[in-house]
């Protein structure tokens, strides 16, 4: 069975961006946390930016999952932003509260930028 996800990571000035392309469903739940405690180990960031560019479709599960990871981040008083969001996402995390505990921007620079001028 082919994936209908693909989830990825890069640092940009070193803040660490994760890529959610296609579903995030619960297929995608293990690769979402394996990536992100690929992140966590290699620097336990306060920041990090997921981007949902090219993210197609979220259900419970993937809202359960991005939960898991901004309240995570949030115990050592990190916060996470999220990016790309289509305006159908935009109103999913603003129905499902998350737009309460994040910083959305339109892009991952935009993001960056911000997360630079609070340190």
């Amino acid at each position: 069975m082919d994936n209908t996800h693909k989830v990825t990571f890069e640092y940009i000035e070193e803040i660490p961006v994760m890529i959610i392309e296609g579903d995030m469903t619960s297929e995608a739940d293990s690769d979402v946390m394996k990536t992100y405690q690929k992140i966590k180990e290699k620097n336990a960031p306060k920041s990090m930016v997921i981007n949902f560019e090219k993210t197609n479709y979220i259900n419970s599960a993937g809202i359960a999952t991005l939960i898991n990871i901004i309240q995570d981040i949030g115990e050592i008083g990190g916060k996470i932003s999220i990016a790309g969001l289509s305006t159908h996402f935009q109103k999913v995390m603003d129905i499902v509260g998350i737009s309460d505990f994040v910083d959305i921007y339109n892009t991952d620079y935009d993001a960056i930028r911000e997360i630079k001028a609070k340190k």
